[in-house]
């Protein structure tokens, strides 16, 4: 939106330099129209036409009558004809005048014309401005508004799974402080059974803050709902809060999660959703080989050693029945944004996965027919081209477009692979 603003900006004021410009123009034509009409000197053409039109006086009444018969007829002809040539000459100049004058109107009216347009040119580019000023500042309330509540209804969903845990450790607080108060040692177990859910809350609301809303995630995950179909189940690996077993469900494919944070299976339960605790890669090898219909796991390789995820892809293609996907989602480390704002902001990241060897990894396992699908895209952030130009422009801009593939590359990536 800045950018944005700082080109209707320009625009505004390159349409008031123009339009300035068109108004000295006008200036200067109609003070050059003036100086024409001075320059006419009609006072002084008038006064020749008298000049020539006035009748001689004669000297003496004897000398007229002599000289009048003879010369009276040429004399009047020659004054006729001064007089004739003089007021040509006249119209002559008064005709030149005119018609000059008439293409100076012309003009005058076109610079008037096109002072209007660029007059209502301005108005428009100022509209828009404002316009854009506007939405900016509406946006940016807006933008304010949305972050608080979205911090409001994170803060509530920790608040809510605080209240469900406390509720459920409350029988195991009662029976350590009975072993307390019988000044006995409370079992170790008991200890663990408080602590672990503490952790496991801890977690989901780290998840809740910073993953997004489950409306959020359902957004992100829903482009992969088109790769399961049929009535064999899907086994959702790390399912979180349930979203992608939920979709699944909506649209008639059996599926069931398994995650290793109990609390957010408690959210899972709270939907109704067929989720259950422990390790995922426990819960996959005991499943019937070639029983499911695909395995989804979204942002769960990053959290895993290497030769944990080795075995987990190989045992995922013996469970898998054929002409069934396998879809890997993690965030993308050949984007730097991502990798520094996304990857190394949760602690519980073992390691980057690499687009390229997750593919090879999957392929080397059976897999058949490896794409890689990017998501996730960083539009808002990315660097802006400059307005075309010259070459160093070209240059510029080109090297903008690898700076743009390297900073700001989609933040997510998912392998998706199939059983033949």
């Amino acid at each position: 939106m800045r950018r944005t603003i700082e080109k209707l900006v320009k625009e505004r004021a390159d349409q008031e330099r123009e339009l300035l410009a068109g108004l000295d123009r006008l200036r200067d034509r109609i003070s050059g129209l003036d100086n024409r009409i001075n320059d006419l000197n009609l006072p002084s053409f008038l006064f020749d036409l008298e000049k020539y039109s006035e009748e001689e006086e004669p000297s003496s009444a004897v000398g007229r009558r002599k000289r009048g018969r003879r010369s009276a007829g040429k004399a009047s002809l020659q004054r006729q004809q001064a007089f004739n040539r003089h007021l040509i000459a006249v119209l002559t100049e008064f005709f030149a005048f005119f018609s000059d004058h008439l293409k100076t109107v012309r003009a005058l009216s076109a610079e008037v014309e096109g002072g209007l347009r660029r007059g209502l040119a301005l108005v428009d580019a100022k509209d828009r401005e404002w316009d854009a000023q506007g939405s900016n500042h509406v946006g940016m309330i807006f933008k304010s508004m949305e972050w608080r509540v979205d911090k409001l209804a994170a803060s509530y969903e920790d608040v809510n799974l605080l209240m469900k845990r406390f509720i459920l450790l409350r029988d195991k607080l009662d029976r350590l402080l009975g072993q307390l108060e019988e000044k006995q040692p409370p079992e170790p177990s008991l200890a663990r059974d408080l602590k672990e859910p503490l952790e496991d809350w801890s977690y989901a609301g780290f998840e809740n803050r910073y993953r997004g809303s489950a409306d959020d995630v359902r957004r992100q995950q829903e482009a992969y709902l088109a790769y399961f179909e049929g009535d064999k189940p899907v086994l959702d690996l790390g399912c979180g809060r349930g979203e992608f077993v939920e979709m699944l469900i909506e649209k008639g494919v059996p599926a069931r999660g398994v995650d290793g944070n109990a609390q957010m299976i408690e959210i899972c339960r709270d939907k109704g959703l067929k989720c259950e605790r422990g390790d995922i890669l426990e819960e996959l090898t005991a499943v019937k080989d070639g029983s499911l219909g695909g395995i989804f796991s979204s942002q769960v390789i990053e959290h895993l050693p290497p030769p944990y995820l080795k075995k987990l892809v190989r045992t995922a293609y013996r469970k898998l029945a054929p002409s069934s996907p396998l879809i890997l989602e993690t965030v993308n480390p050949t984007s730097v944004f991502a990798l520094v704002r996304i990857y190394f902001l949760d602690p519980t990241h073992q390691r980057p996965v690499h687009p390229q060897a997750l593919q090879f990894l999957m392929e080397s396992d059976g897999f058949e027919e490896v794409t890689l699908i990017y998501s996730a895209p960083l539009e808002v952030d990315r660097l802006q081209d400059l307005p075309a130009g010259d070459e160093t422009t070209a240059v510029l801009n080109r090297n903008i477009d690898k700076l743009n593939s390297l900073l700001y590359a989609p933040s997510n990536f998912a392998a998706i692979g199939w059983k033949k």
